[in-house]
């Protein structure tokens, strides 16, 4: 009989290590850190999604709204007249008069002396900012989840709110937004703020 001596697993050559199986412990922890890393990369990339739909809707109201506010700021520039006053729930526009604080949630623009020949800027009861002209009294949404009331006021040079129509008044102009923000339970608010005033003052 020949008698090999023991050997022992550390003196075992690598060929034979390589074919030795994993014991219950190392597969348990193998699996353990396997699903700590599937779980943050799902995490991840769930966050990703979620920022990316904040931003998204963000940029997109944003835009909306700058828009519309360049546009207002243009026809402000160019007007003959504009008065500060409240459109009501049947979308008629009702001036203010002197005396009072020359604020409110429309504006009419005059581009001629015409007065019959405006643009009005409004918001609405549903929260959103609304434009007609007198050419199509159908209201166009500029902007929606509006939540200031007093969008327009007039001001002097020094941004104290008139109680009259002096003709180098300031129209300043706000808009509040609120929005949800999807899939987060929070909400996001911005403001966008301008003043403008007339190019020819009479």
């Amino acid at each position: 009989m020949k008698l090999f001596p023991h050997v022992g697993h550390g003196t075992l050559p690598f060929a034979a290590r390589m074919k030795r199986a994993f014991t219950l412990v190392e597969v348990i922890v193998t699996m353990a850190l396997f699903s700590l890393v599937l779980g943050g990369l799902v995490y991840g990339n769930v966050f990703g999604l979620k920022m990316c739909e904040i931003t998204r809707a963000k940029l997109l109201r944003s835009a909306d709204a700058r828009a519309a506010i360049g546009q207002l700021a243009d026809e402000i520039r160019c007007a003959k007249t504009a008065w500060i006053g409240e459109v009501d729930g049947s979308g008629v526009f009702q001036t203010g008069v002197d005396g009072d604080p020359q604020v409110g949630n429309a504006i009419m623009i005059c581009p001629t002396t015409n007065t019959m020949e405006f643009i009005v800027y409004f918001k609405n009861s549903d929260s959103t900012f609304r434009r007609y002209t007198s050419l199509s009294q159908t209201p166009v949404v500029l902007a929606s989840m509006v939540t200031n009331s007093m969008i327009f006021s007039a001001e002097d040079y020094q941004g104290i709110v008139l109680t009259n129509r002096q003709n180098n008044r300031v129209i300043h102009v706000t808009l509040e937004f609120f929005q949800a923000r999807g899939f987060v339970p929070d909400a996001e608010y911005f403001r966008l703020e301008t003043a403008v005033t007339r190019r020819a003052i009479d």
